[in-house]
């Protein structure tokens, strides 16, 4: 009933795209943290997959072994669908026997797309393919870019209903954090979100309180500033 991209840029930020027709996939499936790695629980999605993945990540467990520790004691893992990117770099998918086709994931170099209830295997082959091509300098325009590509190829069988888009940098709380719950094209809204996010809000969050600044920047001159000179600077680079 989903698909989804994991991906690790340069920089090290994680990122975690999902569409779907269901209510709010982005309330259940996506979970992450900065430095530590992120993860998403799909098909009948095990929510509690999520949230102990993310301890057994933080504890410095590969992500195949992970992946190993959780399906091994659930009665219903040949009907979910997992994967998971670890700080190392490691990357681990399961698609259980009995998820509903078409089903299945691919892998590439800091990435993997996994999805179940598809089109076909285009859906999740075009999202990786996108993801690595794509022209786009913001990682959160190429993740989005990457999930066009797959919806291009049909997406979800049954059609369309939600998608979100979550990125975390250095923090336990994400960077980008967009959801949209309920749209006719919800890829293009969460495009448009992402574009309004980017006038200020994804500028401001870097001022925030953090691991290395536990109070934040609290002089308001320098956040306006600050962001002034980010959408600055972004706006150069979209001109050229």
């Amino acid at each position: 009933m989903t698909w989804s991209i994991i991906a690790r840029d340069p920089g090290g930020a994680y990122g975690v795209a999902i569409a779907s027709k269901f209510f709010a996939v982005g309330a259940i499936c996506p979970h992450g943290e900065g430095g530590i790695g992120a993860l998403s629980t799909q098909a009948l999605p095990n929510p509690l997959w999520g949230y102990r993945g993310m301890r057994l990540l933080r504890e410095g467990m590969a992500a195949q072994a992970v992946v190993e520790h959780l399906i091994k004691p659930d009665a219903g893992a040949e009907q979910r669908q997992f994967h998971v990117h670890d700080a190392r770099g490691g990357v681990a998918v399961h698609t259980g026997a009995r998820c509903i086709d078409w089903c299945g994931h691919v892998v590439r170099p800091g990435i993997s797309v996994a999805g179940n209830m598809l089109a076909g295997p285009d859906v999740v082959a075009a999202t990786a393919h996108a993801f690595e091509t794509s022209n786009e300098a913001s990682f959160p325009r190429r993740l989005i870019a990457a999930m066009n590509a797959g919806e291009a190829k049909g997406g979800d069988k049954r059609g369309r209903q939600s998608a979100a888009l979550v990125i975390w940098t250095t923090e336990e709380y994400p960077a980008v954090s967009l959801r949209v719950d309920d749209h006719p094209d919800p890829l293009a809204e969460l495009a448009r979100l992402e574009s309004i996010g980017r006038q200020r809000l994804f500028h401001y969050v870097k001022f925030m309180p953090s691991r290395a600044n536990p109070s934040g920047t609290l002089d308001r001159d320098a956040i306006e500033a600050g962001i002034a000179a980010a959408v600055a600077a972004q706006n150069n680079r979209h001109d050229n």
